[in-house]
């Protein structure tokens, strides 16, 4: 199980920035998939994906991929929740996974909780986050306590608390793939750029192959 949550300066914005010039900005969350121009940055020699490498190690691989913005015209707010699904080529018979479900025209399924615990995910920061920007909350040790039932939510953030994961432009936020976090609608809304990127480590099972980005 990898660790909590922690935080790594380490992007360059002018790269990625120029990967993702061509695509719209205005979108709350932009699901992404074949943009040759992130893979430099996304491999475990990039900018990203080796802060994602020093905790899964050289088998570390982009998995899913979107690009989430918020503004003074799109202002927009989470409930807590765990991430629970990964994107994957097709669709196949696999004990274990499911439901299924398509999101911009990508296959997602709802794995065996515990590959979900194998997994990190990175917040990688185009702008500036303050605290008046809506920065992520998250519930520290929360993916510790598996899959946590709706009606259990409030109790596991009770226990475990909150932290407001603030940011400068280049900062990278990594945290296990199920922790349970949430979104506030920005209170002074200023442009805010995030690509989140989910990282694994390992081959699926019973035929089933990663999507990555």
């Amino acid at each position: 199980m990898v660790r909590s949550f922690s935080r790594a300066r380490s992007i360059r914005i002018d790269v990625l920035e120029a990967a993702l010039s061509t695509l719209p900005q205005e979108e709350a969350g932009l699901r992404l998939h074949g943009i040759d121009g992130l893979a430099p940055s996304l491999s475990i020699d990039g900018c990203v994906g080796a802060v994602a490498a020093s905790v899964l190690g050289a088998t570390a691989r982009p998995v899913r991929a979107i690009l989430f913005n918020k503004s003074p015209e799109v202002n927009w707010s989470l409930a807590w929740h765990q991430d629970r699904t990964i994107c994957v080529k097709e669709k196949r018979e696999a004990p274990g996974f499911g439901p299924w479900t398509v999101k911009s025209g990508m296959v997602h399924v709802a794995p065996p909780f515990d590959l979900l615990t194998r997994m990190v995910t990175l917040r990688a920061h185009l702008d500036d986050v303050p605290a008046t920007n809506a920065p992520l909350l998250i519930a520290p040790g929360s993916h510790k306590y598996g899959r946590v039932a709706v009606a259990e939510v409030e109790k596991v953030i009770e226990v475990c608390g909150s932290a407001s994961c603030v940011a400068e432009a280049g900062d990278v936020w990594l945290y296990a793939t199920p922790i349970l976090h949430a979104s506030e609608a920005a209170s002074l809304p200023t442009s805010r750029r995030v690509l989140q990127v989910d990282y694994a480590a390992e081959e699926l099972p019973f035929g089933l192959e990663w999507l990555g980005v």
